[in-house]
């Protein structure tokens, strides 16, 4: 069987050479260092779930290529239903870690983009990259890697593109070709789970031009090559400090952001999946973002299951009924199930791509990616109104201070409320960790921006179509044509 167990998962990421750095300290092992050990445990929820009876089904599946049993993490998606379980199979992460397991999550949808993409550049250029994908595949599913995905880069001027700006190295890019293989430099930035992972894959990070055909690549590499730095960014952990007690060990996760620093890093050909192919490089993004901006209403669902039940544990350590917050829960449980049902609807609308692949509707994915981009926020507003000042401001006594043999008693005795002050402090701090903690997704942002995500609602949207009906209904019979721009 190729699924790790929890304890192989932890062995796999201590083998890996130490690249890491976080306030100019290098990490020596992201299983048990502060910075990274909690996005460790998160995602290593997926790896006890396979063992267990009761969640395997939903985190497990049959690999179509060999016919094994796998983690849904390195599937492919075949089918709507795939995405669905593919859904609910996210929305149970937040559930059993509290946090966003991107390390997995990201990687996930990149192999899924170039599955496709690399089909298609295999059909119509008659390249074999489609065959060097699949066999990393197969050796993917039977190792139960771990696989990060990075798109963003550093970017530089906005106005100009990768081949007209300054300094090229804000784009990822190709600076020398060998029979055997390529090098490249530049960054990738703000990528999540990377400290979980064992492998990252890369994919370009905009549709690009003939001339930014340097740029055009993607790839996977492990995560401790020669030449890769990762620096750890400050979010989360300096927001809202974690720390044993409270947080440990029930809430087991932790988002961690990296920039990836690429100072001429080799790529043998056989994990390269495109190298030039400029005219692919919107499909390769394109295919990413639909599963992704589908399946993220469920990952934020799933944060809101937790944000309800933190609130109302919250409301009953203080003593006061459900039912005084009815309507703010409702509305909590509306925000979560339309993100989750809209991403459903895109799977469902999707169709079957000649490759064997599922694409999402883009229209319905990228409507849910403007949801995503608000309702989680309003259901954290509800969560901090609900739990109050204790979950909100952060106006609470550390653990070590909760413990004290010289005043923690008196800390207890003024916490208390309905029930013990232990469990008020560690209702309230689930709030806090879920609202403005270590528990945030990147719900605005990730994913792409909203306004990126509205571009797309415009152009799938059929808005002439729209008008045409509109104009038979209302009975006129005259075109009625878009005004042409005015010229200047």
């Amino acid at each position: 069987m190729a699924l790790k167990t929890y304890e192989e998962y932890l062995a796999t990421l201590k083998k890996l050479k130490p690249n890491i750095y976080k306030f100019d300290q290098l990490i020596e092992d992201v299983t048990t260092h502060p910075a990274t050990k909690r996005t460790v445990e998160g995602h290593g929820w997926s790896f006890k779930a396979a063992y267990d009876e009761k969640l395997k089904d939903k985190f497990t599946t049959t690999s179509h290529l060999t016919g094994e049993p796998i983690s849904r993490y390195l599937s492919v998606i075949r089918s709507a239903e795939d995405m669905y379980a593919n859904s609910d199979m996210k929305r149970l992460m937040f559930q059993l870690s509290g946090t966003c397991t991107g390390g997995r999550c990201a990687g996930w949808t990149a192999l899924n983009a170039m599955f496709i993409t690399t089909w298609e550049m295999d059909q119509e250029l008659k390249t074999d990259y489609h065959q060097r994908f699949l066999t990393w595949l197969k050796y993917a599913q039977a190792n139960d890697i771990t696989v990060a995905g990075a798109l963003t880069d550093a970017k530089g001027d906005r106005t100009k593109t990768p081949s007209q700006q300054d300094d090229e190295d804000v784009f990822l890019h190709v600076v020398e070709r060998r029979d055997d293989g390529i090098v490249v430099r530049g960054a990738k930035v703000m990528i999540c789970g990377v400290a979980a992972a064992s492998e990252i894959f890369i994919l370009p990070g905009s549709a690009y031009r003939e001339a930014d055909a340097d740029y055009s690549v993607s790839f996977v590499i492990p995560r401790d090559v020669d030449g890769l730095t990762i620096v750890e960014t400050r979010h989360p952990n300096d927001i809202r400090d974690e720390e044993d007690g409270f947080d440990n060990p029930v809430t087991e996760g932790g988002i961690t952001q990296a920039f990836l620093l690429f100072e001429d890093v080799f790529v043998p050909n056989d994990r390269i999946f495109m190298l030039g192919e400029h005219q692919y490089t919107l499909k390769a993004v394109s295919n990413f973002i639909m599963p992704y901006r589908a399946a993220i209403g469920a990952c934020v669902a799933g944060q809101g299951d937790v944000k309800i039940g933190a609130a109302m544990l919250s409301a009953r350590t203080n003593g006061l009924a459900t039912k005084v917050f009815k309507d703010k829960l409702v509305q909590m449980v509306i925000n979560n199930e339309t993100t989750y049902g809209m991403g459903i609807a895109a799977a469902a609308r999707g169709k079957k791509h000649p490759s064997g692949g599922w694409l999402c509707d883009p229209l319905l994915s990228n409507v849910n990616k403007v949801h995503v981009a608000t309702l989680p926020y309003a259901t954290s507003v509800l969560a901090q109104d609900i739990g109050g000042g204790i979950g909100e401001t952060g106006c609470m006594p550390s653990y070590t201070d909760f413990e004290s043999e010289k005043y923690g008693h008196l800390i207890k005795k003024y916490m208390k409320a309905k029930f013990s002050a232990e469990s008020r402090a560690r209702a309230a701090r689930l709030i806090e960790w879920t609202t403005m903690g270590a528990g945030v997704p990147g719900c605005m942002h990730g994913g792409g921006s909203p306004d990126g995500a509205k571009l797309v609602i415009r152009s799938a949207a059929k808005l002439d179509q729209k008008a045409e009906i509109a104009r038979k209904l209302a009975g006129i019979t005259e075109e009625i044509p878009e005004p042409e721009k005015p010229r200047r």
